[in-house]
């Protein structure tokens, strides 16, 4: 019997075989000649100069650091006005998803999305072998009323990316107060607030409002987008307490390098660059944005978004896959995403200015030569 025992190998839960791993954005040709990595979301503009002072004279790698980012969660409160004890932070935003979805989802239950939204949702659901459900999207944007179709008794947690990625979709706060409004009471709603910090100050979803005053509500953010902190690995989540409590009890115990918590807490100090971030990508982005509506005869059309990518449809004869090549051959490493089916699309992250306008000239060469 023990022989019989030892021949078998270990075998992977069914749930866990399911998942097809995250696929980070590209670096480099497939030639392996390195890209302008603009297949990211990564900050063009890099990090403040006072967090990278902070990162670099952070304390000694032999001790352990503050096992619940103290300073960070009361600078954290400061900015945004949330109780500190409401605050958890994890290892980017991507932990505490996942985290949210263990806490309270399991087999036999539910978690729903739209389509087209973070691919890391249907990996977390997966992860603690829930069903990933997706709803479907209104023209590549989440529709509350789609959402709320798909919600059944087995239900128990719905992730709203907002603005969403990979397509960039906004919904405004009468449509996020809307969906927690359908929800039963015992569905926790997740708004991924990632690229938050790039709305307008009027654009405000009313997130961080509901998960103060609701049971079922948590908002999460991180700092590797405006705050460009994307390596050392920061985000963080408020809500309920409760709901803080269940995310303590699951996460890493030292989740948060003692670097990381000291960057991001500069990073925070240092709104100007967070400013300067926003001002330069709604200038490009509007200006992407208008230079690829122009090409709609050659059927390239982007999709209006409020993130710090354009998401661009390739719908005539010059296919996404051929634009990712040219793209390539020009130097730039964007984001072909067919694994989320989205064949038709590009997913591409708004840098500088310059680099911003030489992929224009690259995809609308490449769209007139392709008839």
């Amino acid at each position: 019997m023990r022989a019989l025992v030892m021949a078998q190998a270990p075998q992977i839960k069914p749930w866990i075989a399911a998942i097809h791993a995250y696929v980070p954005g590209k670096a480099t040709g497939a030639d392996g000649k390195p890209l302008v990595k603009l297949s990211a979301n990564e900050n063009p503009l890099g990090t403040s100069p006072v967090a990278l002072a902070a990162l670099a004279q952070a304390g000694t790698p032999a001790t352990y650091p503050d096992p619940d980012s103290r300073a960070l969660r009361h600078a954290i409160g400061a900015v945004h006005k949330v109780d500190p004890a409401r605050i958890v932070c994890g290892t980017g935003s991507d932990e505490l998803l996942n985290l949210a979805a263990q806490a309270f989802a399991g087999p036999d239950d539910e978690v729903l999305f739209s389509r087209f939204s973070f691919s890391v949702y249907d990996i977390a659901a997966r992860r603690c072998g829930a069903t990933p459900v997706e709803a479907p999207d209104r023209d590549f944007a989440t529709d509350v009323d789609a959402l709320l179709g798909a919600v059944t008794g087995r239900t128990r947690v719905v992730f709203v990316a907002n603005p969403n990625n990979p397509t960039g979709t906004f919904l405004p706060r009468s449509e996020i107060a809307r969906l927690h409004a359908g929800l039963p009471a015992d569905v926790l709603l997740v708004v991924d607030q990632a690229y938050a910090e790039y709305l307008a100050p009027d654009e405000d979803d009313g997130g961080l409002e509901l998960a103060a005053v609701h049971d079922n509500v948590l908002v999460t953010r991180t700092f590797s987008k405006i705050y460009g902190l994307a390596g050392v690995r920061v985000g963080w989540a408020t809500g309920a307490p409760a709901l803080v409590d269940a995310l303590n009890r699951i996460r890493g115990p030292f989740n948060l390098t003692e670097g990381g918590q000291a960057a991001a807490l500069a990073a925070l100090g240092d709104q100007d660059f967070v400013t300067a971030s926003r001002a330069h990508n709604a200038a490009e982005l509007a200006r992407f944005s208008d230079a690829m509506a122009a090409l709609g005869n050659h059927g390239i059309r982007p999709v209006p978004g409020k993130g710090n990518f354009l998401l661009v449809l390739f719908e005539g004869a010059l296919s996404a896959a051929d634009a990712l090549t040219a793209l390539a051959d020009g130097g730039y490493a964007v984001r072909h995403l067919p694994g989320q089916g989205l064949p038709q699309a590009l997913r591409i992250t708004i840098g500088t200015h310059a680099q911003m306008a030489d992929i224009a000239r690259i995809i609308r060469a490449s769209a007139e030569q392709a008839g």
